[in-house]
């Protein structure tokens, strides 16, 4: 798996995901949600369009990833969901408690803190 952030604001960030988010690799996204929240990020976008398959571990990693946000303040959203993750995502309920948008841009603005 290979993750890639890229910063909207000081506050927030997109973190593209690529590859597999399984049980080999769900602690290298946890990890970055921690490192993104420690450095005073509260909103995190998870780009998924390239993720080719995703396990319940996986989704742990997710959820774990909001937890933090929430935490901080803040929250997250998941962006380009492809069609095997979006199927986990709807058979475990979790679309319901993780917003999805077809675009990066969609969800970026979504997370956009209300003044």
């Amino acid at each position: 798996m290979k993750l890639t952030s890229s910063p909207v604001d000081k506050r927030q960030v997109v973190v593209a995901v690529e590859g597999r988010l399984d049980a080999e690799t769900c602690n290298t996204l946890k990890q970055a949600f921690h490192d993104h929240a420690a450095n005073g990020v509260q909103w995190v976008t998870v780009e998924m369009s390239q993720v080719s398959f995703i396990d319940s571990s996986g989704l742990s990693a997710l959820i774990s990833g909001l937890k933090t946000m929430r935490q901080s303040g803040g929250g997250l959203n998941l962006a380009a969901v492809g069609s095997q993750a979006r199927t986990a995502l709807r058979l475990t309920l979790l679309d319901t408690v993780l917003p999805i948008y077809d675009s990066v841009v969609e969800a970026a603005a979504a997370l956009q803190p209300k003044p």
